[in-house]
């Protein structure tokens, strides 16, 4: 994979796949902040939301490592044509992104909202080369064949820095929806607690998220008590946030009950446990490299869980870090250590209050 299609990973890596992520309402307002605008632009019907900032990620030096450890391959033709065409670099020009995946029954359609530097006449021109463009409402649409597919992207320029796109059947209507209050201040609210995090996903809660969450949990962690667990909350949240040459990583788990996130809490501590002893077997230190072993010990030593009480919602959070040493060492596969035992419960830390 080439730099210039990193962006496009970046999504999968950090959020760890598109189908944990459901649940986003549209919110209310216009940002006072370039962040909070592209925000404001969501779909009501949104079903998730996933937001990057690439002009401060560029800044990080645990990015610059993240570019060494992505395997360098030739770049893609299509895109080598596009870039040539627009003069538009995903790894330069681009700002920021919101984006909402909407789900309708089984299928899932994208919305999202960009800023960046773009040639509005150069990338119109490319459009129109396999592609249709249409006015209406003050508004002009385009719509190009997606690549792979059939279905169709169409996109507008909201403004010479900012472009919205979709590929579902209606892009005026994703950016004319009504409001919610009630879900403005809910959105707003962990939209708030994240504002220092460059990258991060907040999630809404349902059956089909809970599903997702179970499925593509790795076989070590599919503990049923843990999937139990995941489906009573109502909010799900990950974030990144670069500090220094490694990434501090977050995982909130939110809901209304306090024994559930206290139990999730003895769980994910469980796990860590579990984790650690196994890296410590003999079998473990035979099987793997001494600096591979050091690197995910690093990283789960670097782990840590805490409750949280807001008074409606409590929420469990683990943090942890990714090194450029993890990252080397995450070449090499790990086995994982067995499912927590459903039979003992682990020891609860104290409840914090944030």
């Amino acid at each position: 994979m080439n730099k210039t299609k990193l962006t496009g990973t970046i999504a999968a890596a950090a959020v760890l796949g598109a189908a944990l992520f459901y649940g986003y309402q549209r919110l209310g307002g216009a940002g006072s902040s370039p962040r909070e605008d592209v925000l404001a632009q969501m779909p009501a019907e949104a079903s998730a939301v996933l937001y990057f900032d690439f002009h401060e990620l560029r800044q990080s030096p645990f990015l610059e490592s993240l570019y060494k450890w992505v395997p360098q391959t030739k770049a893609d033709p299509d895109y080598a044509q596009f870039l040539q065409s627009t003069g538009f670099n995903y790894e330069t020009d681009l700002e920021r992104v919101g984006i909402a995946l909407l789900r309708h029954g089984q299928d899932t359609t994208l919305f999202a909202v960009a800023d960046g530097r773009f040639d509005q006449k150069k990338i119109s021109a490319y459009a129109m080369q396999t592609g249709t463009r249409e006015n209406r409402a003050g508004g002009e649409y385009f719509s190009v064949p997606q690549s792979g597919g059939s279905r169709r992207i169409t996109f507008m320029f909201l403004r010479n820095d900012r472009i919205a796109l979709t590929n579902g059947s209606n892009l005026e209507n994703s950016l004319s929806q009504p409001r919610s209050d009630s879900d403005v201040k809910a959105w707003r609210e962990r939209f708030h607690r994240l504002a220092g995090s460059p990258i991060f996903a907040v999630v809404r809660q349902n059956d089909s998220a809970s599903a997702g969450l179970s499925s593509h949990a790795p076989g070590g962690l599919q503990s049923p008590e843990l999937s139990a667990l995941i489906d009573r909350l109502q909010w799900i949240t990950v974030a990144g946030k670069p500090e220094g040459d490694h990434l501090r990583v977050v995982l909130e788990g939110e809901g209304t009950a306090e024994a559930t996130t206290r139990q999730l809490s003895d769980v994910i501590n469980g796990l860590l446990v579990l984790a650690q002893a196994g890296l410590s077997e003999q079998k473990m230190r035979q099987q793997l490299q001494p600096d591979v072993r050091e690197a995910y010990l690093e990283m789960l030593k670097s782990a840590d869980v805490s409750q949280i009480d807001r008074g409606e919602t409590k929420s469990v959070r683990l943090m942890f870090d990714l090194t450029p040493k993890f990252l080397e060492a995450a070449r090499t596969a790990i086995p994982l250590a067995p499912a927590v035992p459903q039979t003992k419960p682990f020891p609860n830390k104290s409840t914090i209050r944030n």
